[in-house]
């Protein structure tokens, strides 16, 4: 199957979707809210996650959508709710053939809510489901750093399109992995990276109207581990700095890594900006969430890379909302990613 239509309709809604947050992410005030896990939520990710799932529904009614937010606690706070609505129904893509192919405007705030919480789905491993986050990196977001808008659908558990908006990296494909978003020398920013599962991974600029053209990425060869460039979390609480600074020193890699908020990570190494990304496990009972991997796992995969978990598996997108099945993610090219496992798990068991 050729999934054209899903990776068309996927670029789109998360083109019009990374609109809204740039409007978001260039206010002052961000409208921040506290899930019940602490972590943050803002009108950006309601936005966002209103949009792409209505335009989802607009052009495949039958398939279900795991989103990472809901509207309960916009149902309590009218001017929140009304706050956003002024910001979704404000934003369109400005041709309007391709707005059309998304479904147009939603028509009310009540059909927002119900949008938002039409990302419910319990996943699992039959049947076609999206996973979304519609603000991956919600505390770079809020810092002004890195963050992605994240599409990706999974058919019998398997990521078979993936999709993600990173509008504060440069569109060059050759400029050096950072994660700074205030460097001019880099350029004009904002890509637009895509794969389906069988034909490889593109970037493309990240437009207003219709999809901007698109040219293949692939990850970097490096002949030596040691020149190695590595990514990691910014947030210590999602990934140990301490090991992997021991994983680098056994593989003998001196450049300092690069910390970067959001699946922007992925992008990245896929088009040969970094060599190597690991997410390694903080706690015994912390669970990965599948919206925070399945687009960037399949854009990695289809530029020549191999991702897992820190025992050598590959990520399970069947059990449901979460990671359930894994630990941890080791992301780098097919031929250097035996040799980063083994450094990885050579730390790992050494703690035990």
């Amino acid at each position: 199957m050729s999934y054209s239509k899903e990776l068309r309709v996927a670029s789109l809604a998360v083109q019009r979707a990374t609109i809204l947050t740039q409007k978001v992410f260039h206010e002052t005030s961000k409208g921040t809210l506290s899930k019940d896990d602490k972590s943050p939520v803002t009108i950006g990710d309601f936005g966002a996650q209103a949009l792409i799932i209505s335009a989802l529904k607009h052009a495949f009614p039958s398939d279900s959508i795991v989103g990472e937010e809901e509207a309960s606690s916009l149902r309590s706070n009218q001017g929140l709710a009304s706050k956003i609505f002024d910001l979704v129904s404000s934003t369109n893509l400005t041709s309007s053939s391709a707005e059309s192919e998304l479904g147009g405007p939603i028509g009310s705030e009540e059909a927002m809510l119900t949008a938002i919480d039409e990302g419910n789905s319990a996943g699992g491993a039959k049947g076609r489901f999206w996973a979304l986050d519609p603000i991956d990196g919600t505390k770079g977001f809020l810092r002004g750093g890195q963050y992605a808008v994240c599409l990706a659908l999974i058919v019998d558990g398997e990521i078979t399109v993936g999709v993600l908006g990173c509008p504060n990296l440069p569109v060059d494909d050759s400029a050096p992995m950072s994660a700074s978003i205030n460097d001019p020398s880099a350029g004009a920013r904002g890509v637009l990276f895509s794969a389906v599962v069988g034909q490889g991974a593109k970037s493309a600029p990240i437009g207003t109207g219709e999809l901007e053209e698109g040219k293949s990425i692939s990850m970097k060869s490096i002949s030596d581990v040691k020149e190695a460039s590595f990514c990691e979390s910014v947030e210590a609480g999602h990934s140990s700095h301490g090991d992997q600074a021991a994983i680098a020193e056994k593989l003998g890699i001196s450049k300092p890594s690069v910390r970067m908020d959001s699946q922007s990570k992925y992008g990245s190494i896929a088009r040969g900006a970094g060599d190597v990304y690991l997410r390694l496990p903080v706690s015994k009972t912390y669970v990965e969430k599948i919206w925070d991997h399945a687009a960037g796992d399949l854009i990695v995969r289809e530029a020549g890379g191999a991702v897992t978990d820190v025992q050598g598996q590959r990520l399970d997108f069947t059990k449901g909302r979460t990671l359930a099945a894994n630990r941890g993610v080791v992301a780098a090219r097919k031929e250097l990613h035996p040799e980063v496992l083994a450094a990885v798990k050579s730390v790992l068991e050494a703690k035990q």
